[in-house]
C-alpha cells in the first residue's frame, strides 16, 4: 500500500479506474495523439494530487465520488506538465516514471500535442455537466477557476518561467520559494482547495486546506531536491543529478543536505499542525504527510 492508508488507497483505486474513461478514445485519424495522452497518464506513481482532492472532499463532509472528475482533471494537468517539462526545449529528459518520456516514445511533435490535449481535456471533463451533476454549479465554477489559476501564469507556468530564466544562476531563497510555490506547490495547494470547495464548506476551512497544501508542497519540493542529490535513477524512475548538472539553485545547494532535511521536517510539522482543527478525522492525512517525509530516511 506504500505511503497510503486503507482510506487513501481506496481513493487511488477509484482514480486509476476512472482516469482512462475520461481520456479520449484512440479511434480516428487523430488517434496517435490520444494514444500519447493515455501513455502520459499511465503508471502515474503516487497520484498524490488527485488523492488529495478526494480526501479533502471527504474530510470536509462531501462524497469523494462527486469530486472524481476534478481529481482526474488535475492529474491530466499534472501529467501534461511532465510531458512538456521533459521536452528537449525544457529539461530534455529521456525517462519519466520508469519508462521513456512521452517525446522519447512518440516524438517531440506528438508529445507537444499530447500535453496540449491533456490540458484542454482536463477542463472538458470537469466542466461537463454530466460529470458534476451532484455538485452545486457555483462550486464547480469556483473549483474550475482554482484549477485554471494553479495551472496558469500565476501558478505552475509562472514557476516554470522563473525556473528556466534562472538556470545557471545563483538565486536567493525568496526567489526559490516563489519558484517552487508556483511550479510545484500550486497544483498541490489546488488539490486540497478543490476538495474543500467542492464539498461546499466554509471559507475558513478552505483557507485551512490552502495552508496545509502550501506547507505540504514546500516539504514535497525540498524532499525532491534532497532525492535528486542522494537517490538513484532506479529508485526514482527518472534521471537524477539534473539540478547540479543544470546548475540550478536548490534547497540543498543553498542550505546543505542537513539544512534541507531540517527544513523539510519543519514544513512537514507545519502541515500537520494545520490539520489540528479536524481532530481524528484527519488521521489519514497526518499519516500521509509523515510518510512523504520518510522518502529521505
Amino acid at each position: 500500500m506504500g505511503i497510503y492508508t486503507e482510506q487513501l488507497h481506496r481513493h487511488l483505486q477509484a482514480i486509476e479506474c476512472a482516469l482512462p474513461t475520461y481520456l479520449p478514445t484512440t479511434d480516428g485519424r487523430a488517434g496517435v495523439t490520444a494514444e500519447a495522452m493515455h501513455y502520459a497518464c499511465e503508471g502515474g506513481g503516487k497520484r498524490l494530487r488527485p488523492v488529495l482532492v478526494l480526501e479533502w472532499m471527504r474530510l470536509c463532509g462531501g462524497d469523494p465520488q462527486d469530486a472524481l472528475a476534478f481529481a482526474c482533471a488535475l492529474e491530466m494537468i499534472h501529467s501534461y506538465s511532465l510531458v512538456h517539462d521533459d521536452l528537449p526545449c525544457m529539461d530534455n529528459s529521456p525517462m519519466r516514471r520508469g519508462k521513456p518520456s512521452a517525446h522519447a516514445a512518440y516524438g517531440e511533435t506528438m508529445a507537444l500535442l499530447a500535453g496540449d490535449g491533456l490540458l484542454n481535456r482536463a477542463f472538458e471533463v470537469c466542466l461537463d455537466p454530466a460529470n458534476t451533476a451532484a455538485l452545486k454549479p457555483e462550486n464547480v465554477l469556483k473549483a474550475a477557476h482554482t484549477l485554471a489559476v494553479a495551472a496558469g501564469y500565476e501558478g505552475m507556468i509562472g514557476g516554470q518561467t522563473i525556473d528556466l530564466a534562472n538556470e545557471g544562476k545563483r538565486i536567493d531563497v525568496d526567489t526559490l520559494r516563489e519558484l517552487h510555490r508556483k511550479k510545484t506547490g500550486a497544483l498541490l495547494i489546488a488539490a486540497c482547495q478543490l476538495g474543500a470547495q467542492l464539498a461546499d464548506t466554509d471559507a475558513d476551512t478552505v483557507n485551512t486546506a490552502v495552508e496545509y497544501g502550501a506547507h505540504l508542497g514546500l516539504a514535497f519540493q525540498i524532499v525532491d531536491d534532497i532525492l535528486d542529490a542522494t537517490a538513484t535513477a532506479e529508485q526514482l524512475g527518472k534521471p537524477v543529478g539534473a539540478d547540479e548538472q543544470n546548475e540550478k539553485t536548490t534547497y540543498v545547494s543553498l542550505f546543505g543536505l542537513d539544512g534541507a532535511i531540517e527544513m523539510a521536517k519543519e514544513e512537514t510539522a507545519a502541515a500537520t499542525t494545520a490539520l489540528d482543527a479536524f481532530g481524528d478525522r484527519a488521521a489519514d492525512l497526518r499519516t500521509l504527510t509523515a510518510e512523504l517525509l520518510t522518502r529521505i530516511s
